[in-house]
């Protein structure tokens, strides 16, 4: 279900404070970017659960994605903040959670910790969570509206 990367991943850095978060990142932006640094600030590594092209349709409709699952997997590891990112097919990140057992849990500042998937099961754990700082006037969506402004 997972792929060999990730478990290689996963082994390659056992003991290590793995930090992961997960969205669409459809069309990337400041706010994204604001975002991921900060999270990765948090501990030694950043994990990205990245929503499959079918999950982003179910999710935001059937306009999108705009750009591919390997193509937004590629941007986003090309970033210097983030270390790894596995492409996830259900509507929650939470099966990939639990795989990977993160220290910290972190979504956007739009999200209450009690909101965020996963957060129960990492507390339980020993973990935590944050919801980070959310960057006004930036979303794939205002993008996509201006781009599509007469």
């Amino acid at each position: 279900m997972f792929s060999k990367s990730l478990e290689t991943f996963l082994d390659q850095n056992h003991g290590k404070k793995i930090v992961f978060t997960n969205g669409c990142f459809d069309i990337l932006h400041k706010g994204h970017v604001t975002y991921l640094n900060e999270a990765r600030k948090l501990g030694d590594l950043l994990l990205v659960g990245l929503n499959s092209d079918a999950s982003v349709k179910r999710l935001k409709g059937p306009e999108r994605p705009i750009n591919n699952e390997l193509d937004r997997q590629f941007v986003l590891s090309q970033l210097k903040a983030v270390d790894f990112v596995e492409i996830f097919d259900q509507d929650t990140p939470l099966e990939l959670i639990l795989k990977v057992k993160p220290s910290i849990l972190v979504k956007g500042g739009d999200w209450k910790i009690e909101q965020i998937v996963g957060a129960k099961e990492v507390l339980a754990s020993g973990g935590e969570v944050f919801s980070l700082n959310f960057v006004d006037g930036y979303s794939t969506t205002s993008i996509i509206h201006k781009i599509q402004a007469p």
